[in-house]
C-alpha cells in the first residue's frame, strides 16, 4: 500500500508553527510514504519563499503545491524553474516560470504522479482545467500509475464536477483554496479519494486563518487594508489517502484536524 498525507493550506508562520510541531509525529505514526502539502500562503499569509519552502521539506514534506497566491512573492519564481518539487497550476499558460505536474518517488520506492490544477469559477480566466489535466494525466501515466491531483478551486460545483470527471483516470483529488475543511470525503466507484476542501493548517479563530478583526474591518469599509495570520487556536489540517499500487484505486481516506498543544 502507499499512505499519503496531505496538509492543507499552510497559512503563515502560525500555520508552519502547528506543522513544525505535528507533522514529523504525524508521518511516523501513520507510516505514512509521501507527503504533500498545499504552500501558496505559507510565506506570512501570502505566497512562498525559497527559505519557508526549504523549512518544510526539513519537516518532511516531499511536493508543495499552490495555487493563485504562487505569484505573490516574486523572490519564489526563479525556484520554479529550478525545483521540481515546488509545482504551480499546470493550467497557467505556458510562458510562465515553472511546472504544474512531476513524478517522484515515495518513500517505500513507489513512483507518485503529482498534478497541481486551479479552479476558474469565480477566480482568474485561465486555461480550462478540465481539457488542460487529460494530457498530463496521460504524460504521468508513462511513468507511474498513481496520480495525485491538488484541484485548487473557489466552486463547490467545479471541485465535484472535476472528481466524478477524473474517477477512474487519477487515484484522487483532494481540494484546497477555500480553508474551510469539508465533511465529503469518499471514494467514487473508479476508486477516486476525493474531498471538496482539505481545511488549513494556522488559526481557526480567525477568518479563514487572517486575524478577525482585519476581515471584518475589510467587510464593513470595502477599502482595502493589510491581512495578517491569526496565532490561536491552531490547527493542523489535511487527509490521509491509502492507495493500493496494484489497481491504483484508494482504499481508505480520512480527514484529520489536529489541535496544537503548547
Amino acid at each position: 500500500m502507499l499512505r499519503i498525507i496531505f496538509i492543507a493550506d499552510i497559512i503563515g508562520g502560525p500555520g508552519r508553527k502547528v506543522t513544525r510541531s505535528l507533522l514529523p509525529g504525524l508521518l511516523k505514526e501513520k507510516k505514512a510514504d509521501f507527503c504533500i502539502t498545499n504552500g501558496e500562503n505559507a510565506a506570512g499569509g501570502f505566497g512562498l519563499t525559497w527559505d519557508v519552502a526549504g523549512e518544510l521539506f526539513e519537516l518532511g514534506v516531499d511536493v508543495i503545491t499552490s495555487g493563485n497566491h504562487i505569484w505573490d512573492r516574486k523572490e519564489i519564481l526563479p525556484y520554479l524553474d529550478s525545483q521540481q518539487n515546488i509545482l504551480r497550476p499546470v493550467n497557467y499558460p505556458p510562458e510562465n516560470p515553472g511546472r504544474g505536474a512531476g513524478v517522484f518517488k515515495a518513500r517505500n520506492g513507489l513512483s507518485v504522479g503529482v498534478i497541481n490544477l486551479q479552479g476558474r469559477v469565480f477566480m482568474r480566466e485561465i486555461d480550462c482545467p478540465f481539457r488542460t489535466v487529460i494530457p498530463v494525466i496521460d504524460q504521468i501515466k508513462t511513468e507511474a500509475g498513481i496520480v495525485f491531483v491538488d484541484f485548487h478551486a473557489e466552486a463547490t460545483a467545479e471541485k465535484v464536477a472535476l472528481g466524478w470527471y477524473l474517477d477512474g483516470r487519477v487515484a484522487a483529488v483532494i481540494g484546497t483554496h477555500t480553508h474551510v475543511q469539508t465533511a465529503d470525503e469518499r471514494i467514487l466507484p473508479g476508486g477516486l479519494g476525493y474531498i471538496t476542501d482539505a481545511g488549513m493548517s494556522g488559526s481557526i479563530d480567525g477568518v479563514i486563518g487572517i486575524k478577525k478583526e482585519l476581515a471584518i474591518k475589510r467587510f464593513l469599509t470595502q477599502t482595502p487594508n493589510r491581512f495578517q495570520p491569526a496565532d490561536s487556536n491552531l490547527v493542523l489540517m489535511g487527509v490521509l489517502l491509502t492507495i493500493n499500487p496494484t489497481n491504483c484505486r484508494t482504499e481508505k481516506i480520512e480527514r484529520f484536524a489536529i489541535p496544537h498543544v503548547a
